[in-house]
């Protein structure tokens, strides 16, 4: 992996139950992220996405990418357009930079999150990836199981 290196897309549907469930999962009751009427009288065609769920998002992308023993360490981010019922949005990730140690590779990945009207979300993410794992010297390797064996050779 190295600076410039694109992450593969991820779609997301944004449905009205997870506009619901991210806001009262994140303790947001403000009317705009579950009451439609409300949020008309308000000047917004419908409800919308609050901030921590789209934070939320940015990380499981960036984990489900690298696997679940990466470490966020800083998750920078801005909302723009409005994500609501029915949009979907694709989050897409490029690294900026890539820096090596023994307790794993520091990322930094610009990540974009677009719908139908425009950018929803953009900003950075910095991570910790866990080193690859290494057997230990003299360890011998796990034997591969063939289908219906029950025990290694």
């Amino acid at each position: 992996m190295k600076a410039g290196d694109s992450l593969p897309p991820l779609e997301i549907p944004v449905t009205r139950t997870l506009i619901v469930a991210g806001a009262i999962a994140s303790r947001d009751y403000q009317d705009v992220h579950h009451d439609a009427s409300l949020a008309r009288e308000k000047g917004s065609p419908d409800i919308f996405m609050n901030i921590l769920t789209t934070n939320g998002l940015v990380g499981r992308y960036i984990t489900d990418h690298f696997g679940p023993r990466t470490v966020l360490r800083k998750v920078a981010i801005r909302l723009g357009a409005p994500n609501y019922p029915g949009d979907t949005m694709t989050l897409t990730g490029t690294v900026e930079s890539v820096v090596g140690s023994a307790a794993g590779n520091t990322v930094e990945i610009r990540v974009v999150g677009a719908n139908r009207i425009g950018h929803h979300v953009t900003g950075t993410v910095t991570a910790t990836l866990a080193p690859a794992a290494r057997p230990e010297p003299g360890a011998v390797a796990p034997t591969a199981l063939r289908a219906g064996q029950e025990g290694g050779a």
